[in-house]
């Protein structure tokens, strides 16, 4: 009996010694353990879509559009995606529905696919969406429990039919540079180590820009965790979170810069692009010709998304959890990346708090409203410059015990008459 005890205490003591050292087998017993966590996880988590990230607390029972300032708001036609389904909606200012794009993931999954299995349709979803002139989309397919996550891009017209399919890891973003080139985001788990990072623990999620022909060819593919490593700013990857060490990057927005704006910093050029990474709470501009970063910076932003360069050379973006005021964890931010001021700020109202732990968006409008996709929320609002509300929208579906789960929406844009004219039927 005694022996056996003193057999087991050794044994504890060695395997606390190979793990706190990091000694062989580590390395074997780590990727167990991570495995058997992540099988726990799904099995525990992620059976019931609503029990998922798609779907979150309604704050409300208000569905559809609850304010509409006709004065104040820009009209046109808003475009978003939910979380409850693999489809896009457009809706006119009162909300109502005027066209739909539907492709459930099922129907466009095939052996040319990296994903050997696919989550079930109930949990997969479109996450980003372009809009084309003639009304066909790109449409980014997300599924919910799986690491990767990323499923898929598919072009597809304004009757849903697909036109060409690209089933990498695709996830997040997808854009449309003024040439007609697709700009968007892939990832894969990665098996080697870094060797210029070595804080950065394997297997690690690796992300990738990809840059596609219009007609869905890959033109060029650069990994970002490689580039990063190359450069000197990897320095603000020293200090992850755990999590973090594992998805360094957490790339989420990949913005061509189709035109340097006259106050842009010296080092950005036309056909660079303009990245954004959670977990560093970094952004940083790639030039893709060279596969380098020439610029990346920090500031008072946490865990941001959707970046984008606006005319005047500014950065606007959702802060997911920048802000410390009484309305919420979010806020808007217009940052002159010249010397890192904040030329304007939105952080929510009074009864309308702004709070998105992930995802979320926002579009400067033409008349200098934004138009924002508060995610968690299952909402899109446009306020003023003056941080007045023009026009709120609530994603009117409902789910779980009492109505009481909405789904979040995961991407938004507006839309002028003119710009859908060409194909949406009269209204």
């Amino acid at each position: 009996m005694i022996f056996t005890l003193c057999c087991c205490f050794l044994a504890f003591v060695g395997g606390a010694y190979v793990v706190l050292d990091k000694l062989p087998p580590y390395g074997l017993l780590k990727d167990a353990y991570s495995a058997g966590m992540a099988l726990y996880d799904k099995a525990i988590h992620y059976q019931e879509p609503l029990q998922t990230d798609l779907w979150a607390d309604a704050r409300s029972e208000q569905r559809g559009v609850t304010v509409a300032d006709s004065g104040k708001a820009f009209p046109g036609f808003t475009l978003y995606s939910s979380g409850h389904d693999a489809a896009a909606y457009l809706i006119d200012m009162n909300g109502r529905i005027v066209h739909e794009w539907r492709l459930p993931f099922s129907q466009v999954w095939d052996s040319s696919s990296v994903v050997a299995k696919p989550r079930p349709d109930s949990f997969v979803s479109f996450d980003k969406v372009h809009l084309f002139p003639n009304g066909d989309i790109l449409a980014v397919y997300s599924g919910v429990g799986d690491t990767p996550w990323g499923l898929g891009l598919v072009k597809m017209t304004k009757d849903s039919k697909v036109i060409w399919k690209y089933l990498d890891r695709v996830h997040h973003d997808v854009e449309v540079g003024a040439d007609g080139r697709i700009y968007t985001l892939t990832h894969r788990l990665r098996d080697q180590p870094v060797g210029s990072m070595p804080q950065l623990e394997t297997p690690m999620l690796e992300d990738f820009l990809v840059v596609l022909s219009p007609d869905g060819k890959v033109e060029q593919k650069i990994s970002l965790l490689d580039a990063m490593a190359a450069s000197p700013y990897r320095k603000f990857l020293a200090a992850l979170s755990d999590y973090g060490r594992q998805d360094p990057l957490h790339a989420n927005a990949a913005k061509p810069i189709d035109a340097k704006a006259a106050d842009a910093p010296a080092a950005w050029q036309a056909g660079d692009v303009l990245l954004s990474f959670r977990e560093a709470s970094l952004l940083a501009v790639l030039d893709p010709r060279q596969g380098r970063f020439v610029w990346a910076a920090r500031g008072p932003w946490l865990g941001q998304h959707d970046p984008s360069l606006l005319a005047n050379g500014h950065l606007l973006m959702f802060d997911n959890l920048g802000n410390v005021g009484p309305l919420g964890s979010s806020r808007l931010l217009e940052i002159d990346p010249a010397d890192m001021t904040i030329a304007w700020e939105y952080d929510g109202a009074a009864g309308h708090p702004l709070e998105s732990v992930l995802r979320s968006n926002v579009q400067r409008l033409p008349d200098g409203n934004s138009l924002i996709t508060e995610s968690d929320g299952g909402r899109l609002v446009e306020v003023t410059a003056q941080g007045e509300i023009a026009w709120e929208y609530m994603n009117p579906v409902r789910g779980g015990s009492a109505d009481r789960r909405i789904p979040i929406v995961t991407g938004g844009a507006r839309f002028t008459a003119d710009q859908v004219g060409g194909w949406l039927a009269p209204q």
